[in-house]
């Protein structure tokens, strides 16, 4: 018989330090994880806030390269941060969220321990969700991003539509006159997309959305296209400025003539989900969905 420390021997602690209420949670993993016989390894944030002693690495990333399972605690920007920062190390990452909506975190602060128990008896799936990858250049300079949500090329600061003209595997699409549009992965569809209008999508299908924030035509609608496509959004309005995020984060203010090409990435990462749980099931508790067969 193989001793429980077989499943997951070295495990990762990542959190979000500007987030203190996480501290005695992350110190309280940290018990339980030393407690079953496995190694605990913190990044030197986490370290810090939380005045962990033991081993420590640099950033997510090393820690990712020491460990055989990542427990991130934080919302979903942390769970996204850290599955940019560790994209194809294949160190599973299972999401602890302290409140707020969440799609990527499996586990409540509260079910902390019981998840544990159940991870530690195999009773979990691991799935691959395909990262997403922005090239271009911005004020001449070249420029290639991850992401496992979305990107989003919107205006700046100035309350005005801005035009994009995208093509879709070199084949004219349209032009949009919108705040922005949102290219989003499967992962992404329950993120900005779904707060615009999009479609809530399956994680593991095979799909882009695109979908225009407050179009300027009605007709404009979200559309959806193989992930193999490969979609080039050229900025064709010299004002105001627009601006290319990824994951939320500001990545590139971008000029007239500016492409931006995004398709599927080589990378992906892979979340930890327990057995008893499903997408369907996070999309009810999330939504607050009710029917009279549930």
């Amino acid at each position: 018989m193989k001793k429980s420390t077989d499943k997951f021997p070295r495990i990762g602690l990542i959190g979000n330090p500007e987030k203190p209420a996480f501290r005695a949670l992350i110190r309280q993993a940290a018990r339980l994880v030393t407690r079953s016989g496995r190694a605990v390894w913190t990044d030197a944030a986490t370290a810090r806030f939380t005045q962990l002693a033991g081993q420590t690495a640099p950033d997510a990333a090393a820690v990712a390269r020491k460990t055989d399972l990542l427990l991130v605690f934080g919302g979903d920007g942390t769970i996204l941060r850290a599955a940019r920062e560790t994209a194809d190390l294949r160190t599973p990452i299972l999401g602890i969220n302290i409140g707020g909506l969440g799609f990527l975190t499996t586990v409540s602060a509260p079910g902390l321990g019981a998840a544990l128990k159940q991870v530690w008896a195999g009773a979990f799936r691991l799935e691959a969700r395909a990262l997403v990858e922005a090239a271009g250049r911005a004020t001449g300079k070249a420029f290639h991003h991850l992401a496992l949500n979305d990107f989003v090329v919107s205006r700046g600061g100035v309350p005005r539509l801005v035009e994009l003209e995208v093509c879709v595997d070199g084949q004219p699409l349209t032009r949009y006159r919108a705040d922005g549009l949102i290219v989003s992965s499967p992962t992404g569809s329950t993120a900005y997309s779904l707060a615009a209008g999009g479609a809530i999508i399956a994680p593991t299908a095979e799909v882009f959305e695109l979908t225009p924030i407050c179009a300027h035509t009605l007709s404009n609608r979200s559309l959806i296209l193989p992930f193999a496509s490969r979609i080039d959004i050229k900025v064709i309005n010299p004002r105001p400025a627009v601006v290319l995020s990824g994951d939320g984060q500001t990545l590139h203010e971008l000029a007239q003539g500016d492409t931006i090409t995004i398709r599927r990435s080589r990378h992906s990462v892979r979340l930890v989900h327990l057995a008893d749980n499903s997408f369907f099931d996070t999309l009810r508790a999330k939504l607050g969905w009710r029917g009279a067969a549930l």
